[in-house]
């Protein structure tokens, strides 16, 4: 005899079909199949409004979406775009935002708008735009000077001033300096040409 296969809408008929029956103990169910109390009450309820359409699983899509854009604005918005190919979404908000007392939605929401429709090229959109490295081609033929920052000590403030080398972005120098206008850096290079 083959395996019985059993599916989640099976065990659900069979819970239910148990739990309606006279005299059953739901507890006891729950812990044989393995579920909360909530969720075998669930069913029952469910099985007993519905029947065994009320054993499937419901849509977690929301009944309404208060937040959508209405119809309207979206079409007035796409209307724009057609008239003006290149525009994104902050500018036809200013536009159609001039002059009329109506508030239309974020340059975000409409740049989504824009997205959905099939009216942006997702080529040109500068999140898929490649991220180009900028690395000096050898070592120590470029280096980099900056502060970074500032923070209070109990002798004043310090402003941390580093060298890096823009090839292997070795940290040449790191400094601790009172003032970022004041601060004097002597770096000792030494060559083939050095004898000590």
């Amino acid at each position: 005899m083959p395996w019985q296969e059993v599916t989640t809408m099976t065990l659900r008929t069979e819970f239910v079909m148990l739990a309606i029956q006279e005299g059953s103990n739901i507890a006891q169910l729950c812990r044989l199949f393995n579920i909360s109390r909530d969720k075998g009450y669930k069913w029952i309820r469910r099985f007993k409004e519905h029947g065994d359409t009320g054993l499937h699983d419901c849509s977690r899509r929301p009944r309404n979406s208060p937040m959508q854009t209405a119809a309207s604005v979206e079409s007035a918005i796409l209307a724009l775009r057609e008239e003006h190919p290149a525009w994104g979404g902050r500018k036809i908000k200013a536009c159609l935002e001039a002059g009329r007392e109506q508030v239309f939605p974020a340059p975000s929401t409409i740049t989504e708008i824009l997205r959905r429709n099939g009216k942006l090229d997702p080529a040109q959109s500068s999140k898929h735009k490649a991220f180009i490295r900028f690395e000096h081609p050898t070592p120590n033929a470029l280096w980099q000077m900056d502060f970074k920052g500032h923070f209070p000590t109990r002798q004043g403030r310090c402003h941390p001033l580093t060298v890096l080398d823009d090839h292997s972005r070795y940290n040449l120098v790191l400094q601790a300096c009172k003032e970022r206008s004041g601060c004097r850096l002597q770096i000792r290079i030494t060559g083939a040409d050095d004898h000590g």
